[in-house]
C-alpha cells in the first residue's frame, strides 16, 4: 500500500523522474483489507482489487517490477541489490517492505496451519474453508484473527478463538470495552478461550489439534494464526540502516543518519505529530498517509494536516472503528453496547481532550470525535453532542 501510494503520489504532484517499484510478489500490487473478508468469504474465484492496474501504471509512467525481491542495501554505494543478484542504482531510495505475520513454532509448516497476510494466504486458506473442516481455530483475537473467524462461521463451520489475554483486546481498550468488544463473538456462536496460552500443534503430516500450556487439547482441521506481525527490516541488517522494531525517521520520513532514503508505512519507527509518541502504526490507513505527506516532501508541495491513527474492523456484518489511541486516556463516556447493535467508548487525556474513541456501527460518533479533537474541543463538549443522539 505505502509503496503503491508514494509511486502515484509522486507522479501526481508533479514528479518527472524514473521511478521503479520494485516488489516481491508475483502479483500485481493490490489491496490488502479485503483479503480477510471479500477474498476468503467468496465461494467463487474472488480476487483482491488492484491498486495499480497496467493501464495506471503505464498513464503515470511507473515502471512496476514483479518477483523482484531485493535483499541488500549498501547505503554507501547507493545500491541496492536483488536475490538475482542485480545491483541496482539509486538517486533517492524509499523503503516500503511492510511487515509480515508472526510465526508460532513448532509445526507452523504443517499442512492446515495458515498465516494471512497476503492474495496468496487468502486464496489457500479459502481453498482449505472449502474441504469443509468440522472443527476450525484461531490463535490470536486480534482483528485479523476476528475478522477470519467471522467469515469461517458465517460460512457455517465451528470455530474457536484461542487468546492469550485474560480479556481479548483489553491492552487497546481497557478491561471494560475490551470485553464489550470481544462479545461479538459469543453473540454469533463463535467459542473464545481467554486466557489460553498456546502450547504446539498436534499431527505428523497435516495439523490435526492444538495443546495448550494447561493442558487442553482442542481438534482443528485449519488453523489460522494471527498474532500480530514484525517489520520486514531483517534484509537491512548488513546494512548502515539503524534498526529498533522498525526503521526509525524523522519527521520527514528521512532514515536516521541518511539523506537519501526514507522508510514509510508498517516500517517506519516516527514520532506522530499529534500524539507526540515513538511509534510504528500498521494501518491501511497510515500507509496511504505516509505516502501522499512523503510525496509532498520530495516534490516540494503543501503537506495535509496530520491524522489521528484510524483503523475499522468488519466482523459478522457491523463494523468497529478505532480512532486515536485509547490506550493513552482513559474511558470517560459510554453508551449503547455489542448485543444492541451499536456502542461508543470515549477515551480522553490527562487535560480532558479527547484521545481516541472506540465505535462500533456509529459513523456519525467517530465524525463528531473527528470534528471536536480539530478544533480542539474537550471530551465533556463531545460528550455534551453525542448524548442528543441516544
Amino acid at each position: 500500500m505505502a509503496g503503491t501510494r508514494i509511486a502515484m503520489a509522486l507522479r501526481q504532484r508533479g514528479y518527472v523522474g524514473d521511478i521503479r517499484v520494485l516488489e516481491a510478489e508475483e502479483v500485481r500490487p493490490y489491496d490488502k483489507p479485503p483479503l480477510s473478508k471479500e477474498v476468503i468469504e467468496a465461494s467463487t474465484a474472488a480476487e483482491p482489487p488492484e491498486l495499480l492496474p497496467q493501464e495506471l501504471a503505464d498513464s503515470l509512467n511507473l515502471n512496476v517490477e514483479l518477483g523482484v525481491e531485493v535483499t541488500q542495501l549498501s547505503p554507501r554505494d547507493n545500491t541496492v541489490v536483488t536475490a538475482e543478484g542485480e545491483v541496482i542504482p539509486y538517486k533517492t531510495l524509499i523503503i516500503a517492505t511492510g511487515s509480515r505475520p508472526r510465526q508460532l513454532p513448532g509445526g507452523s509448516d504443517l499442512p492446515g496451519v495458515y498465516t494471512l497476510r497476503t492474495r496468496d494466504d487468502a486464496i489457500n486458506i479459502r481453498e482449505a474453508l472449502t474441504s469443509d473442516p468440522s472443527h476450525v481455530v484461531v490463535i490470536g483475537a486480534g482483528f485479523i484473527g476476528s475478522e477470519f473467524a467471522a467469515v469461517a462461521r458465517q460460512r457455517g463451520h465451528n470455530v474457536t478463538i484461542i487468546e492469550a489475554m485474560d480479556i481479548p483486546m483489553s491492552h487497546l481498550f481497557g478491561p471494560e470495552v475490551g470485553k464489550e468488544v470481544s462479545s461479538i463473538h459469543a453473540l454469533n456462536g463463535t467459542e473464545v478461550h481467554a486466557g489460553a496460552r498456546f502450547a504446539r500443534f498436534v499431527g505428523d503430516h497435516r495439523v490435526e489439534g492444538i495443546e495448550l500450556e494447561d493442558g487442553r487439547y482442542l481438534p482443528a482441521e485449519l488453523v489460522v494464526v494471527g498474532i500480530g506481525v514484525v517489520p520486514n527490516v531483517d534484509w537491512l541488517q548488513s546494512s548502515e540502516i539503524p534498526l529498533d522494531n522498525g526503521i526509525p525517521v524523522d519527521e520527514d520520513f528521512r532514515v536516521e543518519g541518511q539523506n537519501n532514503i526514507y522508510a514509510i508505512g508498517d516500517i517506519a519507527l516516527r514520532t506522530h505529530p499529534l500524539l507526540n509518541i515513538r511509534t510504528r502504526i500498521e494501518h491501511w490507513t497510515n500507509a496511504g498517509e505516509q505516502a501522499e505527506e512523503l510525496a509532498a516532501v520530495l516534490t516540494n508541495t503543501s503537506r495535509r494536516s496530520p491524522q489521528l491513527p484510524y483503523v475499522w474492523s468488519d466482523q459478522y456484518g457491523s463494523r468497529f472503528q478505532i480512532i486515536g489511541r485509547p490506550s493513552m486516556g482513559e474511558l470517560t463516556y459510554r453508551y449503547g453496547d455489542v448485543a444492541s447493535g451499536a456502542m461508543f467508548a470515549l477515551y480522553a487525556d490527562a487535560k480532558g481532550q479527547p484521545i481516541g474513541a472506540v465505535a462500533f456501527n456509529d459513523n456519525k460518533a467517530i465524525t463528531r470525535f473527528r470534528k471536536c479533537h480539530k478544533k480542539n474541543g474537550t471530551a465533556e463538549e463531545l460528550v455534551a453532542e453525542l448524548t442528543p443522539t441516544l
